[in-house]
């Protein structure tokens, strides 16, 4: 997870409301739009059944009818499951081309009434739904789906297939336009939320990212049986620093020591800037020495790490330990947790700085509205 945000904008249903997108926020609402628009159009189809002179007798009726009944029952898992993925809503885009090519087999006159208007549905479906390849797969279909169900009403190839191309041209034009107008909203959707929860200067999470995304962290090691461990890491003469060389010396070296530890921790745990040049660290471990071993490898990495101006840096790095258990608020604890390896961070400092130093009793400190003791700079 780091601190790096990287959106995937081909996942399928859009992101609503969020940069990283609930899941089940996106499936909940895309099936249940899904099924909301399958009743309507099963509903407003099976007036057919009711007008004379629309279907063809006989068979035709009697298939149309089930086609009709065929889209309420589709709706019913969509809406007892609230749940449709990627495949899911690809395979309904399709089954939608060819219920279009039914109805067309069974009306009178498909030029009156079985319009190709009626793919708009899944046409604009897959460019809302659905990601590049699929939305091309559909714009291919809709054009088969034209030529079969004009095909009955030209006997000339030169009208027939100016028509196809008319009635597919608009449709895959309209729906190539709300696909790109959809991909744009989620960039911008993306963009802002990367501002609401990615520090500007380091690129890192930042505490409102922590607040919203660490109880899941603490309920994950919780169910796998695992502890998490808090690590604080402080630079070291930091403010001596900005004094001595100016505030753009020491944002070089926020950054530098960013990109040190983005590189140094593991692909699950989660890095973020808390405040002034106070970083924190959580991640799932074992036991006491494999938080130990990560700590030091933090410390080291930012020992390591050098400005393109030669300015060297270290930090000192407070460590606490958890192992959750059932029946606590995760919320709480877990600042309770990033509490005492704040603590233990000015342990360091008090005993020399450039060191880890591990705090396993809890030590009773105050925390903010937030859950975060306050960044003391001063501390050097």
């Amino acid at each position: 997870m780091t601190g790096r945000w990287q959106p995937d904008l081909d996942r399928g249903i859009p992101p609503l409301g969020t940069a990283e997108g609930d899941p089940s926020t996106e499936h909940r609402v895309g099936a249940l739009t899904l099924a909301g628009m399958l009743v309507l159009g099963a509903l407003m189809g099976g007036i057919n059944l009711l007008v004379d002179g629309v279907l063809t007798e006989g068979t035709g009726r009697w298939v149309y009818g089930a086609t009709m009944v065929a889209l309420l029952l589709m709706a019913v898992p969509l809406l007892v499951r609230q749940r449709a993925d990627r495949w899911h809503m690809f395979a309904l885009v399709l089954l939608g081309d060819l219920i279009y090519v039914v109805v067309v087999l069974c009306v009178d006159d498909p030029l009156r009434y079985a319009t190709p208007l009626m793919l708009l549905f899944p046409a604009f479906v897959a460019a809302w739904f659905l990601g590049p390849w699929e939305l091309g797969v559909n714009m291919v279909a809709t054009t088969v789906a034209c030529l079969v169900g004009l095909w009955p009403s030209y006997e000339n190839a030169v009208g027939l297939a100016v028509q196809v191309g008319v009635s597919a041209g608009m449709l895959n034009t309209g729906a190539l336009g709300v696909f790109v107008l959809r991909r744009r909203v989620q960039r911008l959707l993306v963009a802002t939320e990367t501002l609401t929860r990615l520090d500007p200067l380091t690129g890192l999470f930042n505490r409102r990212y922590l607040v919203e995304h660490s109880p899941r962290m603490w309920r994950q090691a919780r169910r796998d049986g695992s502890r998490l461990a808090a690590m604080v890491l402080d630079l070291d003469h930091f403010k001596r620093l900005n004094d001595a060389y100016g505030h753009a010396a020491g944002d070089a070296v926020l950054r530098e020591v960013a990109a040190a530890l983005a590189a140094a921790v593991r692909p699950s745990d989660v890095l973020a800037r808390t405040g002034g040049e106070e970083l924190l660290v959580l991640g799932q471990v074992a036991d006491p020495d494999e938080a130990l071993h990560l700590a030091e490898r933090l410390r080291a990495a930012v020992a390591g790490s050098v400005t393109p101006d030669g300015h060297a840096i270290t930090a000192s790095v407070g460590v606490a330990l958890a192992r959750p258990v059932d029946g606590q608020d995760p919320t709480d604890e877990l600042w309770r947790l990033v509490d005492r390896a704040d603590a233990a961070m000015y342990e360091a400092k008090q005993q020399g700085r450039d060191r880890v130093v591990s705090l396993w009793v809890p030590r009773a400190r105050t925390p903010l509205a937030g859950g975060l003791v306050p960044s003391r700079g001063d501390a050097g």
